[in-house]
């Protein structure tokens, strides 16, 4: 089974490739197509080989939570379905089939609004070293993967590719995008997460943390906040299984962990993004038992959230 590495649509305009997505303009102004490969990245590092039908899987657990969280906040989903597209994109409807989204154009908010339910991370190694998380003082004595009194928002920055997301504290958030909006933002934020880390539990997983993304669209009554790119997917959520969950250390995960573990053991540290030492400029390529695991892990995700087997 080959992995969709990169598209390849000449008929349409590509705007940007991020370590997942590749997002094309379309005839309609108002409208982008959002298409999901079988990238994958770690530590900001994009593998050099992909993982096969990853692109569908999280598309599938997207529109999964799209559907079941749309009371809480509007999202930029509009369609997945290659025949409601605009007509210049169906010819490419191979590549395209349940991995693509037609979606809302908006205006990014330069913010990860990340979740926390649980202290695991770099949330946990801020709390060794000073006992707080984003500049947020937390109780003494806590545990690695100790779940948090309460949920807590945690944003950061969004950095261009190839660069670091920052972690910032609350009173920073406000500052970078206005008071108004981060409270808007925070209080979506906290809210889907304690949505959907219930409804997890109930599907024998636990929701640890997770990263959404906003976005602005105009209205005739004035710009409206939405919810923006993927949703509660293994790459942006930190999934562990519920009837495995030992506070004290490490938890076995449903997301990327099993590959940041290869990353390091395979000697990747900060500074070694575009190789191994040695072999600095080459990149980093994934053992196919590293590519079959990890596949493996995403799929036992979407069928344990979803009840749907496979891509």
């Amino acid at each position: 089974m080959t992995a969709l590495t990169t598209t390849n649509l000449p008929g349409l305009k590509l705007l940007s490739r991020g370590k997942v997505r590749d997002i094309y303009a379309t005839s309609s102004p108002d409208h982008l197509l959002f298409v999901a490969t079988d990238r994958i990245s770690a530590y900001d590092v994009i593998l050099r080989n992909g993982v096969p039908d990853k692109g569908k899987i999280l598309t599938k657990i997207s529109l999964f939570w799209f559907e079941k969280l749309k009371h809480i906040i509007p999202t930029h989903f509009v369609t997945a379905n290659v025949d409601e597209m605009p007509e210049e994109v169906k010819q490419y409807r191979e590549q395209l089939e349940g991995r693509t989204m037609l979606v809302k154009k908006a205006t990014v908010i330069p913010l990860e609004a990340i979740v926390r339910g649980y202290i695991t991370g770099s949330a946990w190694s801020e709390y060794k070293k000073s006992g707080t998380v984003h500049g947020i003082p937390l109780p003494e004595g806590l545990v690695e993967s100790q779940k948090l009194p309460e949920p807590l928002f945690t944003p950061s920055t969004k950095a261009e590719q190839g660069s670091h997301d920052e972690n910032i504290s609350p009173a920073q958030a406000a500052q970078l995008i206005g008071q108004k909006l981060y409270d808007e933002i925070s209080t979506a934020a906290l809210r889907l997460y304690k949505e959907a880390s219930e409804y997890a539990l109930t599907r024998g997983l636990i929701l640890a943390d997770t990263k959404f993304e906003f976005g602005l669209i105009s209205t005739p009554s004035g710009d409206k906040l939405i919810l923006i790119d993927e949703l509660l997917t293994p790459d942006s959520s930190r999934y562990w299984p519920a009837n495995e969950y030992k506070p004290g250390g490490t938890q076995p995960s449903f997301d990327k962990q099993y590959l940041r573990d290869w990353l390091v053991k395979s000697g990747f540290r900060k500074g070694l993004e575009n190789g191994p030492e040695g072999k600095e400029g080459e990149g980093w390529s994934m053992t196919e038992d590293v590519v079959e695991g990890t596949r493996k892990r995403y799929e036992e995700a979407l069928e344990l959230l979803t009840g749907e087997s496979k891509a």
